[in-house]
């Protein structure tokens, strides 16, 4: 789920739109990462496509943070009392978040609600989301050189997350062609949902972008833990399907 034509010899940074009733802040600065080659070889989807590429495992493994302690949400409240500018940003954070309903638990929940690619003048496709995280294939087709971009609706519980971020990886008959990365934010738990777009971006044209794709998505945060993970295949044609 991530092509931009225009970004095929370079990275390109975009903000993205997030939306949240109170209790969330998302990062200013958004992070992506764009890396995308021709394939111009027509060949059946090889299966190795499907698999963990091994420079895919060494930027997971490089990347990861070493945290401190972690703390209930309760126990981030009371901390540094007499500093005012932190407390008035943890209340801007927090909202009308019950401290004593949520405070004692450690670890963040972050549920993905729903997934929806729009594209102007289309009506929305809305994507299933498995529990196994291996929806049908194709889960979804495009046309070729449409714009689109993909929304998605998802809620925190039991703590505040920290650095949430959505990466994508596709491949074409075993080769990476794209690999993405955006930078959410972190976000506090509340009942209501928390919405984000990712930026517009245009599929690729012609007849060697035609055809099958896999790709694998996920949804992790500053520790590298993962809420999601979807292993998909797509299907790029000359025109959409028919609904």
């Amino acid at each position: 789920m991530g092509f931009d034509d225009k970004n095929k010899e370079g990275k390109e940074e975009s903000a993205p739109v997030c939306e949240g009733k109170k209790g969330g802040i998302a990062d200013s600065d958004s992070e992506i990462e764009h890396e995308v080659h021709e394939n111009k070889v027509s060949r059946q989807m090889s299966e190795s496509s499907m698999y963990t590429t091994e420079d895919e495992d060494e930027d997971e493994n490089t990347n990861k943070i070493e945290l401190g302690p972690q703390c209930t949400l309760k126990e981030q409240f009371e901390k540094d009392k007499d500093d005012e500018s932190l407390r008035r940003w943890k209340e801007q954070l927090l909202g009308s978040v019950d401290i004593n309903a949520v405070g004692e638990s450690l670890d963040p929940e972050v549920k993905i609600l729903s997934l929806e690619i729009k594209s102007p003048g289309r009506a929305d496709i809305v994507l299933p989301i498995p529990e196994d995280g291996k929806p049908k294939s194709p889960w979804f087709v495009l046309k070729e050189g449409s714009k689109y971009h993909l929304k998605f609706t998802f809620q925190v519980n039991n703590n505040i997350v920290t650095g949430l971020k959505y990466t994508n990886t596709v491949w074409k008959t075993g080769i990476k062609v794209d690999s993405m990365k955006e930078m959410i934010g972190a976000f506090s738990p509340q009942t209501e949902p928390y919405t984000h777009e990712m930026p517009e971006e245009t599929t690729p044209s012609g007849i060697f972008a035609r055809g099958s794709y896999s790709a694998r998505t996920k949804f992790l945060d500053d520790d590298n833990k993962c809420y999601l993970e979807i292993n998909y295949t797509f299907d790029i044609k000359k025109e959409w399907q028919a609904i």
